[in-house]
């Protein structure tokens, strides 16, 4: 029970970062997908973590031949095997001038129509492609090219790169497929987004085993920089994800260092306090003291090489102001 009451307290703060992230500088990002690829996404690290799939579907309360048609549905077309539905359905919509609904409906007839009609919604909500018409008479056309480079000039495209390099950092070294899959977004972007920052020198590529990967050998995103929030926003999460996940994995009742986990402290403070000021410019203060540090860490090891096997330290540092009282309810 009490394991039950956490995943759903955790679940509701993460839908509370979504609706905050899909709505953010007048974004209206499209969420249509969201709930089919949280399932698809937890399906495989059950898998990774060694859950067989009957235990698996127990867990979601399914039936195993439930279970399996129901990834088997998102994660491929059934028209079309081994590709998702909706990138089959918007290469048929590219690939005509203009196409009704009634002969994707013809084209795609092994797929269930609830999704597919999901689908064509989704790509209609992301600009993708447009619709005229209602019904089964209305007709579909693919964004053209000029549509696509101004909706992406739009959603702020500057602050990709980042985004790249801290994936690279933090999840690398990565193959071209592996940040596709991690990003979801086209090859062919991402792949001219990683010769840009190989070029300028932001990641470097290495050859394992006749592997190409990429990594990126530091992350810094300098305070107040007006690109690049993304990448911020990734790394906190990531940071504090792990710094969970470490703590999980350790023997809690044994642990009794400093090495691993965190404290959350709440302060109270109001205008005249003696120590609001104090309160107020912690994290200031330690901001510039783990700066130091890192600086004068990653000056040590730029003068000799870092070994492959080492550890890597990382402290994640935030802190918020909520108004409590009449203050908050205004």
């Amino acid at each position: 029970m009490t394991i039950e009451l956490l995943i759903h307290a955790i679940v509701r703060q993460t839908t509370i970062l979504i609706a905050q992230l899909a709505t953010s500088r007048g974004v209206r990002a499209p969420l249509a997908q969201i709930a089919n690829q949280v399932f698809i996404d937890l399906v495989r690290e059950l898998e990774r973590q060694g859950v067989s799939r009957k235990v698996s579907a127990d867990m979601f309360g399914l039936g195993l031949r439930t279970y399996r048609r129901k990834i088997q549905r998102l994660s491929e077309s059934s028209t079309e095997r081994g590709r998702s539905l909706w990138e089959v359905v918007l290469e048929h919509v590219k690939a005509h001038e203009l196409v009704t609904r009634f002969e994707i409906l013809a084209r795609f007839s092994n797929d269930d129509e609830a999704q597919l009609r999901a689908v064509l919604h989704d790509l209609c909500e992301s600009q993708l492609i447009f619709a005229s018409g209602s019904g089964t008479s209305a007709s579909y056309r693919a964004a053209s090219d000029d549509e696509l480079a101004t909706l992406q000039g739009k959603q702020g495209a500057e602050g990709a790169d980042e985004l790249l390099v801290a994936l690279m950092y933090r999840e690398g070294p990565l193959t071209l497929k592996q940040v596709v899959d991690l990003v979801q977004g086209d090859a062919a972007a991402l792949e001219a987004g990683i010769a840009r920052l190989l070029t300028a020198g932001r990641i470097e590529q290495q050859e394992l085993e006749g592997v190409t990967r990429y990594h990126a050998r530091a992350l810094v995103i300098p305070l107040g920089a007006p690109v690049g929030w993304e990448a911020a926003v990734f790394d906190h999460f990531k940071a504090l994800v792990a710094t969970i996940l470490g703590r999980l994995s350790e023997n809690r009742a044994a642990a009794h260092d400093d090495l691993v986990g965190g404290s959350t402290y709440t302060i109270d403070v109001w205008p005249g306090h003696p120590l609001a000021d104090e309160a107020y410019g912690t994290l200031s203060r330690v901001r510039a003291m783990l700066s130091d540090l890192r600086g004068r860490v990653a000056e040590f090891n730029d003068a000799r090489e870092v070994p492959e096997s080492h550890t890597r330290v990382v402290m994640y540092v935030g802190q918020c102001l909520i108004n409590e009282g009449n203050e908050r309810d205004d």
